[in-house]
Parts: C-alpha cells; structure tokens; sequence
C-alpha cells in the first residue's frame, strides 16, 4: 500500500469509528449504564452481554480466534434485539452501516431498551416479532450449520483424501482420512478471515478463499501428544513459502507423510534404511522400495502387478525393470516362473544427487543415504559454520522470520554478524512410506511446528478410479486404523 492513500483512509476510517462509538454510548446511556463504557475495550462487550442476557463467561469467547468472531456476531445481534431491532434488514443495517444506524437509533427517541433479548422472560413477551419466517429460519439453520462444521473442522476432526502415491502402500489414492485435530492441539486460525468450507482458493472462480489483511501469531491448543516417531501427520506444504501464489502458513497446501525424527533427534539414511540416533528403526509394514526385476524376456502379468500392487516406473530393455513394491510383494513376486531375480535397489553411497537437501556441493547426499543431521528442538543452539549453514539457514530465515544475509563465509542474521544460532520452535523429518516417488524432507528438508495441522487416524472410505464401477469400493479398507 502506497503511503499517500493513508491519510484517505484515516479520513474515512476515523469518523466511521467515533459515530460507531457515539451510537453505542447512546444506547448504553437508553439502557440505563454510562455512557463511557462503550469506550473501553472488552469492558463494553461485557456490558453488551449484560444487555442482551448472555452469560458473563461468554468473555471467554474472545480469546479464541474464530469463535470469537461468530460469538461477537451473536451478541452483536442479541445487543441490537434488546432495542427492537429484529427484522433482516434492520440487523443488517447494522452490520454493513453501523456508524450510520447506530448513531440514528440513539436519537431516536422511539427507539428504547426493551429487555435482554437472550431472557425467556423476553421472549415470551416479543413472541410475535420474534416469530422466524421461512427466510429467516433456513438462514439460521444454515448459519449454525455452517458454524458448527467450520468449529468442527477447526477444533476437532477433519476430513482428508490422499490425492498421490508418495505414501503407498500405507495409504493409497482415493483413500478418504479423519485426521484429529485434538491429538496435537488444534492450531488456532493464522488466517482468520476466511471463507468457510475453501482451503486456500475459491473453486471454479478461482479467487484467494481467504483475506490475508488481518495475520494472527501462531498459537497451539494443549494437545493429547506431541508429534511421534512412526506417526502420519498432515502438515502444510513448506516449500509453498517460495511458490508464487505466496499464501500464509496455514493456507498453504495440504501434505501428509510419516515422521521419521522428533526435535533433537540426529538423522541418517544409509542404504534406504532409516537410522535414528545410531539405531536403525523399523521401516513401516506396507512402506515400498525400489527393486530391479529380471524376467526371462516374458513381462509380468499385468494383473499380477495389479494383485500385487506394484508400480513399474522404469523398463530397461526387454527383460529388466525397476518397480516399487513392498518387501513382501517382492518375495511373492520373485515366486513366479519367468521371474528370475528380484533385488532391492539404492543409490550408492556418496553419490551426489542435486535435488536433494541442502542442495549444497558440500554434502554428496542422494535419495537412499544422507545425513547425519540434526533435527533442530526448540531452545537448541547451533554453532554457524560453512557445514550447518546450509542445513539450517532456510529455517532461520523463512521459518523464523530473520533477514538473513551471507558476508563470505559468515553468517548475518538481522544485520548482525551471527556465530551461532537457537531455535525458537521444534521441527521434524517427514518421509512418504514409498521411498521412491515421494516429494518430502529429503528434497525440501526440516518441517517446522506451526506446520503441523494433525494427526490421521483412520480410513473412512477409499475408492479406486482405476477399477470397473463395481470393484470402484475397496470395502477391506473402510474404517481401517492408520499406523
């Protein structure tokens, strides 16, 4: 925004503020209480519950980002009531012009405080005009049900579907996920402006689903758990930070991987093997690797592969192939008669591969074998070298927020000369159960905490496009728990 349009806005903004003010006072004053308590923040919202009957406890409401919006709104609505202000057009006057109706219905000498519009005792005297028409209770309905989801959604539980094969065969496309939002702590609204039901982009029209004027800090609710070691996690893409459609942290795209490393953990892949702090861990059960396949020059039933579910990404020649599967497909696999030879295939040990993270000529890391690598914790102090500077500077700068600047060798974190660095939030090590068509921590590196959306727990439903109408349904995998 361009520094001339302020003074406009101020212009504008300014009065609207102090005839919305003006109006409240008035009425305040028709009710009965000072004038001057709708000048003071939160105090005056307490008062427009005394007014209207809601409950003191309400102030609560306030402090929760969403909640606080459709609370405000209900007792906005119930303050407005208690004056006999109860037509459509009346309430919505109030919403778009309150600086216009406000002022106007505080000189108003029949405008006059009628009761606390929330009381039973209320109710039954204005039964009349309260009496919803058809209109009105279809826009209730849809508004509480519109609420409720959008709290539902936010709080508690939401809905999933996996849309790539980066985790098979742990999960597979079309699977339909509950991922809990409890387990970790829901992650209140950053972006708190929002149309409800759309993640980041309004369908068919295409248009940003949310407004990005008004950017809440990153708060977590107190969780069941924390993150784990083995757990499937949605979180938001990281790497959205760079793209161009440049969204906030929670309207970035949906991911799902497993965590491979908690906070503090030091990681290592040798040879597609996970190793944790020293210890190889225990690979998924339905995680798929890369096999090299030797036939007898006869290709692999297409419905085997299909049984099996195998997934050929490479051919070489007539009677050589790479395919992914899991390690019990293989063995089945290497059973038939025109299968000669089933092996496990890695790249090599120090084999430099240029997509992989830190995408520095220092580390010569591929897809199968990198690390060692620290995981950073929060309050965790890392000393700045030519070695950790390329592992840990994005988090630095995009994920923490610092001006970060390269002068030589050394490091400039916000203008200043930077020996060492700590952490202000935990981040993790996400991986796809399918080792090699799976875009996660290996190319774009560390996912930080205010990332994290849930936990998923269970398969609800799961359809496959590929198959005929009839077999679309894969009934064995309803209700199945994800581990």
């Amino acid at each position: 925004m361009e520094t001339t349009t302020l003074p406009g806005i101020f212009l504008v903004l300014v009065p609207s503020i102090v005839l919305c003010l003006a109006g409240q006072w008035m009425l305040f004053k028709k009710a009965g209480r000072p004038g001057w308590e709708a000048l003071v923040p939160i105090y005056s919202f307490y008062i427009m519950l005394r007014l209207s009957g809601r409950p003191a406890w309400w102030l609560i409401w306030l402090a929760v980002p969403v909640i606080n919006v459709v609370a405000g709104i209900g007792v906005y609505i119930d303050f407005i009531k208690s004056y006999g202000k109860f037509s459509i057009r009346q309430q919505a006057a109030a919403f778009v012009l309150p600086f216009i109706y406000l002022p106007k219905w505080g000189l108003e000498k029949k405008t006059k405080y009628l009761g606390p519009s929330a009381s039973r005792e209320f109710k039954e005297i204005q039964h009349e005009n309260l009496t919803n028409s058809a209109v009105r209770e279809w826009s209730g309905a849809i508004l509480f049900a519109t609420v409720a989801a959008t709290l539902i959604r936010s709080l508690f539980i939401e809905a999933y579907v996996i849309p790539s094969g980066s985790m098979e065969s742990s999960l597979l496309i079309g699977d339909y996920l509950f991922v809990s939002k409890i387990n970790y702590g829901a992650r209140m609204p950053i972006t708190p402006v929002a149309f409800p039901f759309a993640h980041h982009t309004m369908p068919l029209i295409n248009t940003p689903a949310y407004w990005g004027g008004i950017r809440l800090p990153y708060f977590r609710l107190p969780g069941i758990t924390h993150v784990k070691r083995g757990d499937v996690v949605v979180f938001n893409y990281p790497v959205d930070a760079d793209s161009p459609y440049y969204r906030p942290v929670d309207k970035r795209e949906n991911f799902i991987k497993r965590c491979q490393a908690e906070p503090g953990d030091t990681l290592r892949l040798i040879n597609a093997r996970v190793y944790i702090n020293g210890k190889m861990m225990n690979e998924p059960a339905e995680a798929q690797q890369a096999f090299l396949v030797n036939t007898n020059g006869a290709p692999v039933d297409s419905l085997v592969l299909r049984q099996l579910h195998i997934e050929q990404s490479q051919q070489f020649g007539n009677d050589n192939y790479e395919m992914l599967m899991t390690r019990q497909a293989a063995r089945k696999l290497g059973s038939y008669s025109n299968v000669k030879i089933v092996r496990e295939y890695f790249q090599p040990l120090y084999t430099a591969d240029p997509r992989i993270f830190p995408h520095d000529d220092h580390f010569k890391w591929n897809v199968d074998n990198l690390g060692p690598i620290i995981v950073p914790k929060k309050g965790w102090t890392v000393m700045l070298d030519s070695l950790t500077i390329p592992l840990y500077k994005r988090a630095i700068e995009v994920y923490e927020y610092n001006k970060v600047a390269m002068s030589g060798k050394n490091l400039m974190i916000n203008g200043r000369l930077a020996m060492a660095y700590t952490f202000k939030q935990d981040y993790y090590w996400m991986m796809g159960d399918n080792r090699h068509n799976s875009e996660d921590s290996r190319f774009w590196g560390l996912v930080p905490e205010d990332h994290i959306v849930g936990k998923a727990l269970f398969i609800w439903m799961s359809t496959d496009e590929t198959a005929g109408f009839l077999h679309q349904t894969r009934w064995s995998r309803i209700f199945r728990l994800i581990k």
